[in-house]
């Protein structure tokens, strides 16, 4: 159960169990509002340690099928450890927050990856492939991850919190519903939804509170699904040990919260990073006016000087022709151009299967970028796979590609891909 740690040189001020559900945790909440009390405080320039669930609560196990991906409640995610209140920020100061480090709990060496059903959280490639769900459990040892779902790749991960970000206004919570809310008027009943409005079911805040808080938390809570002006969910694989953010203040104390803990990602994530449990270590101070001082519409990141070393890599390109698809012509897509080198980059690893390198893809240290922008019709834009993750040559070889027997990834019990 989650409990405030007594003070010491470096304290953990937000304890949680990632093997108890989130639900019945203190400390943890799944929404943003800014009427969520701090849970802690602390001092401009004190080190801390706060511990965070998974993403999913605890839902996702260590075995060998994928029934609890494709069963798992996202009424309830993310699940944030905080909100932590920095003594002297107020609304208009600049939050600077340093990550001093990143792991995993000793107890929980692993973590995961997984393809969510199409119609329970999807992914980049939802309905291309009509997903189903697939997972990977990746073993950690020291920075390396290795998985008896994909063999015969190994890397280092750099580890980081894929959702981070300070507390909205009133004001500020309101512009989220609206805009959000108008989207998903203007797409009714899409698959997988553009946007996520307030949903009172599987709403939690883990602190004492007055009834009417709980309600109105449950009632106008922003879902934590989408990255905003505060930070939030943007899943940047860089925002490592020795990473700073410079975060606006919108409350009192910014009321700063933090989650959804990954061991590994590529810059481009499609169905989930290696999401894990474990224990962040911050830094935090203010910088007086620093929305006004810095023009901050959103967060600024310096991001870490800690990287795998990966030299040759084989790099796929796209562009804005769904080719995989009907063959239309986008004007200067790049999504679409991401979609395209990505499913290039999946056909051709095919060797393992279609869901191994879909999983692998959003799993490893790969680097996207935006090649080009400005040549109409097409965006063009790439993705490098490190060579140096596998345990075998995967470059184009006259004879095509040595074939291995990879096995599979975990599935569905009832054995439907």
């Amino acid at each position: 159960m989650a409990t405030k740690a007594n003070s010491n040189a470096h304290p953990t001020i937000i304890k949680v169990d990632p093997f108890i559900p989130a639900h019945e945790q203190k400390g943890i909440h799944n929404r943003w509002h800014p009427d969520i009390p701090p849970f802690a405080t602390v001092k401009p320039g004190e080190v801390f340690k706060v511990e965070c669930v998974d993403w999913t609560g605890a839902q996702i196990g260590n075995n060998d099928n994928s029934d609890d991906v494709r069963d798992v409640d996202l009424h309830s995610v993310h699940n944030l450890s905080g909100p932590v209140a920095v003594e002297g920020a107020e609304p208009g100061d600049c939050l600077v927050v340093d990550i001093l480090d990143v792991t995993p709990f000793e107890k929980m060496p692993w973590g995961y990856t997984g393809i969510f059903e199409l119609n329970n959280g999807g992914g980049l490639f939802a309905k291309e492939f009509q997903s189903r769900a697939c997972k990977a459990i990746w073993d950690f040892e020291g920075i390396y991850a290795t998985s008896r779902h994909i063999p015969g790749v190994r890397f280092a991960g750099v580890s980081h919190p894929g959702l981070i970000g300070t507390a909205p206004s009133t004001e500020l919570l309101a512009q989220w519903n609206k805009r959000e809310g108008e989207l998903i008027a203007d797409h009714p009943g899409a698959v997988p939804a553009v946007a996520f409005p307030p949903d009172p079911q599987g709403a939690y805040l883990g602190q004492d509170v007055s009834d009417e808080i709980r309600e109105k938390f449950a009632r106008e809570g922003a879902r934590t699904i989408p990255g905003r002006e505060h930070g939030g969910n943007c899943d940047i694989k860089n925002l490592s040990k020795g990473s700073r953010c410079y975060f606006p203040v919108f409350v009192k104390g910014a009321n700063l919260s933090v989650g959804d803990l990954h061991f590994s990602q590529g810059d481009m994530s499609f169905c989930g990073a290696i999401e894990m449990a474990g224990i962040i270590t911050f830094k935090c101070s203010i910088i007086k006016n620093g929305i006004e001082k810095f023009a901050l519409k959103q967060p600024i990141f310096l991001p870490s000087p800690i990287d795998p070393l990966y030299s040759a890599k084989l790099v796929f390109e796209g562009i804005s022709v769904d080719y995989h698809g009907d063959g239309k012509q986008y004007n200067m897509d790049a999504t679409v151009a991401y979609k395209q080198a990505a499913l290039n980059a999946i056909a051709y690893l095919q060797k393992v299967s279609r869901e191994q390198a879909y999983l692998l893809l959003s799993a490893a240290p790969i680097e996207s970028h935006v090649g080009a922008v400005v040549d109409s019709p097409n965006a063009c834009v790439t993705l490098a796979l490190p060579l140096g993750i596998f345990d075998h040559d995967i470059l184009p070889k006259p004879d095509g590609l040595e074939k291995h027997n990879f096995g599979q990834c975990a599935i569905r019990s009832d054995g439907i891909l």
